[in-house]
């Protein structure tokens, strides 16, 4: 659970809504409601896509560093 509430709270920090970022990462809207509620994981590209976007490393999206 913990890459869907950093997503979330990377998310909301930059203002964007779930229906933008999805058009970003070439993905569903209900992808990114999935992803943050923890029903569903992301691939490790699309990871790495959301990391470079968010400026983060993967880790942190992970929950290994803070």
């Amino acid at each position: 659970m913990i890459f869907g509430e950093k997503l979330k709270e990377l998310r909301q920090e930059k203002n964007i809504i779930q229906r933008d970022l999805a058009k970003i990462l070439n993905v569903s809207q209900p992808t990114i409601a999935d992803w943050e509620r923890g029903v569903m994981e992301t691939d490790f590209e699309t990871l790495v896509k959301i990391a470079k976007f968010f400026n983060v490393r993967t880790d942190y999206l992970l929950g290994l560093e803070d």
